[in-house]
């Protein structure tokens, strides 16, 4: 494979170590990249045409020319992450809950996610739904400078759904805005006229929860979730599903749902289910982190400090219920460890996703990648982590041009300085990020956010 002269290389890979200042029709091209694609497969010294806001071209393109020319020896290139399962605008750099909802913090949040690589979230759910569709076209009409924003319209019984401290946050901003961010059902006719209606305002997703909370709430009923299903599938529209028993998939994949956002992945995660939901394309999020990270210290990680006011700092520092090395049951380490294997085994196709959002001190991003990391531990591949949070991400929430290093897809990229095959927390090691073929100013987003 034919490559520039030292002395040129050396001065373009110079160059480029700055922002890539092209425009977005302007051309890059990485050379001797490890290449990680987001379907499950990798390639080593190719090279990378990119231009357009497009993946030009991958391979061997000997004598191709570029605007500018970076080396990428020893780096790994992929595609930026996706984050299936988020709850955006109510965490803000100094605060949580209804009174920080806005366009503005809607957006601080996705700058934030684009800092850490990602290129998309999906807020589940949880956003009102005018609100969420005007945002949507104006990021449209605008260059990506952040994760492109998807969301939910969210229905549970009346008056119920979220986590009881959220369920007050969402009435608040409800009310703030006058739009509607809970669709209350209360029968399966009451439960097709409100997938009709976010069906008729463009919204193309539906959340629903199916929980008790413990006995606090009243849990759906198999028979409005029934119809949810159907009426979602006759309009195109896809269900996802907030539940917290393995045994309430087995009905909801039967009605037609087309994923999970809390795994469940234990002893009750049986092979039958594994395969019921495999061969029914139904994707599942572990969601994982959200419990085990709330019993760790992690206000000290240099990889989330960046984003971290000193009070947060210090709620989040070694105390009596957050450790730096948690101790963690190994028994039910294994459950889950053995649910992800047989899950795998039948052909499963998983999601990253983290819930980041919901509760105070989840942060945006950081727990994306600490989600990684636990799966890995717990015995996943750490290529099907990353088709997690790429391709097949990219697939259940519809981005039919992301989630792969492919030609013709969108060139949102994650350029690493070592290799997450061979060390999941490389994934941290971020050296670029580019959306729309546009490399990400990740300093100044980050004092955007932080103010500082």
């Amino acid at each position: 494979m034919k490559k520039a002269s030292p002395i040129i290389a050396f001065l373009f890979f110079f160059w480029g170590t700055g922002l890539l200042n092209a425009q977005q029709n302007g051309s890059v091209l990485f050379q001797n990249s490890h290449v990680i694609v987001g379907d499950g497969s990798e390639l080593s010294a190719v090279d990378v045409l990119i231009a357009n806001g497009v993946i030009q071209s991958v391979g061997d393109l000997d004598g191709a020319s570029a605007d500018a020319v970076i080396d990428l020896t020893g780096k790994t290139l992929m595609p930026a992450l996706i984050d299936g399962h988020a709850h955006l605008g109510y965490q803000a750099y100094d605060g949580w809950g209804a009174e920080f909802y806005g366009e503005e913090n809607l957006r601080a949040n996705l700058e934030q996610y684009a800092y850490y690589g990602f290129s998309a979230v999906f807020s589940a759910g949880s956003d009102p739904d005018l609100l969420g569709l005007n945002f949507q076209l104006q990021q449209a009409a605008t260059d990506q400078s952040y994760a492109e924003f998807l969301f939910a319209a969210g229905m549970a019984p009346p008056g119920q759904g979220p986590n009881n401290q959220f369920l007050v946050e969402t009435a608040q901003v409800e009310a703030a805005t006058g739009m509607t961010i809970l669709r209350g059902l209360g029968d399966p006719v009451q439960a097709r006229a409100q997938v009709r209606e976010a069906a008729e305002l463009g919204i193309e997703f539906i959340k629903i929860w199916v929980d008790d909370r413990g006995g606090s709430q009243l849990k759906l009923a198999p028979e409005i979730y029934r119809a949810v299903a159907e009426e979602a599938n006759a309009l195109g529209l896809r269900v996802f599903v907030h539940q917290q028993t393995a045994p309430d998939m087995v009905d909801l994949i039967d009605a037609g749902v087309h994923g999970f956002l809390h795994g469940r992945i234990g002893d009750d995660f049986s092979a039958a289910l594994a395969g019921q939901a495999a061969n029914a394309d139904v994707f599942v999020v572990p969601n994982l982190g959200l419990g085990e990270l709330r019993r760790e210290a992690i206000g000290a990680d240099a990889f989330l400090v960046p984003f971290l006011d000193e009070e947060a700092a210090g709620r989040l520092r070694v105390s009596e219920q957050r450790l730096l090395t948690p101790v963690r049951d190994a028994g039910q380490e294994q459950s889950v460890r053995d649910g992800l294997a047989r899950f795998l085994a039948a052909g499963g196709q998983l999601v990253l996703g983290t819930d980041a959002g919901a509760v105070p001190d989840h942060p945006f991003g950081y727990t994306g990648h600490r989600e990684l990391e636990i799966y890995v531990r717990l015995g996943v591949p750490p290529m099907v982590a990353l088709q997690a949070a790429t391709g097949n991400a990219a697939r259940f929430l519809g981005l039919k041009d992301q989630g792969l290093l492919r030609t013709g897809y969108q060139a949102d990229l994650l350029v690493l300085d070592g290799d997450p095959l061979q060390d999941i927390r490389n994934t941290r090691r971020i050296d670029r990020v580019l959306l729309d073929g546009r490399e990400v100013d990740r300093e100044s987003l980050r004092r955007r956010v932080t103010g500082r």
